[in-house]
């Protein structure tokens, strides 16, 4: 009987021994994983890394390729191209003025009235309107027919408080936010569309030359005075509210920006100087490239992955379409390498773009002590369950050197067109006030991004410049833009001139 019972504890003394030791193994192979997850974010986080020193390569490397780029055409990454636009607003234009801002599947028509130095806008309205699918790949005709009779509702419910001059055609702002090759201020050939568009009649077309077509169909007497593109418009309501305003940047879906240059600093211009001597050029810095950008793995294969290959690697690195698709790559590496999310894979984690940069500056933001919203958003968009809370730090974490990577290079691109313009100085004790107009989703919503971003800018300029340098947030340039660079190139200019 005795014997039996050794024998028995012999066996439940073995098999403790053997679950304990299942324990351990499984302990130091989930610590195993662990290091694993911790190490291919501190690889990740040097590569990112955007220390001082860079960020000054980066905008002298920026500054470099906006000469290149004005030197010739195809001189640079930077495309760098003439707007035609010489006259940004100053604040005095009077009149009605209307603008049309297409740049995707809605487009806004817009009328103003505006009243000079003392009235500025006097009233605005706008409709937004949604362009049925199938015009999107019809035919050019189908397209701008929709668009000037939206625009023709529109006039005709023209009411109180807005006049136009006796004897007098209505004059429309045309904001375009697709690839132009500008003829002039008031035309210019569709390159390519982009955004869901293929509509094969237009490429090469004068967009314009289209519109005027539709609207004369329709016996709307309205001339097209301004083509322009987003950023654009918003450097002209940058400079509308505000005259020390030099340049606009777009940071939301997509990034972009445009300054004012002195016209004789064009060598690639050949037409006649501008009476301002000032042109806007709009640099296309999505484009730019350069071997001091801190890219990783992850950024190549987006790229590769990209629809544009090779193309708006600065984009890529810095704007509202990319920064969510970065993160869900680093996750991918660390659910594959080191089981981040249990054995397999989960499944949503595969599908490119389903975590959207609204989603990481959510995660990114969140205060709560058990870090709730980042929970909340990995079961509602990857249906990832039951996560630890050194695992949501860890994707916060993840959020934060996306963020702070992108936020940085933008602050190293807005000094890159400061030093430019020869405003990263102070130049014998002058104070003299740059103000750069701001505005985009990304900048405006996601606030860690603002404030990395504007903090950054400080640090680069010094406090004696950054004292100088303004950010201003200039909320939709590119509608009522449009309708005060129509004012601006008013074909009444100079029969209203004293």
């Amino acid at each position: 009987m005795g014997k039996v019972a050794v024998g028995t504890a012999a066996v439940c003394a073995g098999a403790v021994c053997a679950a304990a030791a299942l324990v351990v193994r499984h302990r130091v192979k989930n610590s195993g994983k662990w290091a694993r997850a911790m190490a291919i974010l501190k690889e990740f986080e040097e590569k990112c890394g955007t220390p001082i020193g860079k960020l000054r390569q980066v905008a002298d490397a920026m500054a470099v390729e906006m000469h290149a780029g004005l030197a010739s055409e195809g001189g640079s990454k930077l495309k760098m191209l003439i707007s035609f636009v010489d006259n940004l607003p100053t604040g005095d234009e009077k009149g009605l003025f209307y603008a049309l801002d297409l740049g995707g599947t809605n487009f806004r028509v817009l009328r103003v009235q505006l009243g000079g130095k003392d009235g500025r806008v006097l009233k605005q309205e706008f409709e937004e309107v949604s362009i049925p699918p199938h015009l999107m790949i019809g035919s050019s005709e189908a397209l701008f027919d929709f668009i000037a009779q939206a625009l023709a509702k529109f006039v005709a419910k023209e009411g109180e408080g807005f006049c136009l001059a006796p004897g007098r055609q209505r004059e429309l702002g045309f904001t375009f936010s697709f690839p132009v090759r500008q003829i002039s201020i008031s035309s210019g050939a569709l390159i390519k569309w982009t955004k869901g568009f293929s509509i094969e009649d237009t490429v090469g077309e004068d967009v314009v030359g289209e519109l005027t077509k539709a609207m004369e169909k329709l016996k709307l007497d309205m001339r097209v005075t301004a083509l322009v593109n987003d950023t654009i418009g918003t450097l002209a309501g940058g400079r509308f509210h505000d005259s020390d305003v030099i340049a606009a940047v777009i940071l939301g879906t997509g990034t972009n920006a445009a300054y004012v240059e002195r016209a004789n600093a064009i060598p690639k211009w050949h037409g006649l100087l501008p009476k301002s001597g000032e042109m806007v050029i709009n640099m296309e810095w999505g484009n730019f490239r350069s071997s001091h950008l801190p890219l990783t793995v992850y950024d190549q294969e987006l790229d590769t992955d990209s629809l544009n290959p090779g193309e708006q690697i600065f984009e890529k690195l810095i704007s509202g379409m990319y920064l969510g698709e970065i993160v869900r790559k680093v996750l991918i590496k660390m659910a594959e390498e080191a089981a981040l999310f249990g054995e397999t894979v989960p499944p949503k984690l595969n599908i490119p773009f389903i975590l959207r940069t609204p989603h990481m500056s959510a995660m990114h933001h969140d205060t709560s002590p058990d870090l709730k919203v980042v929970g909340r958003k990995l079961k509602d968009i990857l249906e990832i369950s039951n996560t630890s809370l050194k695992t949501r730090k860890l994707i916060v974490e993840l959020c934060d050197i996306v963020a702070t990577r992108g936020a940085r290079l933008s602050a190293a691109a807005i000094l890159g067109i400061l030093k430019k313009l020869g405003r990263d100085t102070v130049g014998n004790g002058e104070k003299r006030r740059s103000v750069v107009a701001l505005d985009g989703g990304l900048y405006e919503h996601y606030t860690k991004f603002r404030t990395t971003m504007e903090s950054t800018l400080k640090e680069l300029l010094g406090d004696e410049v950054a004292g100088n340098i303004v950010i201003e947030h200039s909320n939709d340039g590119s509608g009522i833009g449009a309708a005060l660079l129509a004012a601006s190139h008013s074909q009444y200019l100079e029969v209203d001139e004293p």
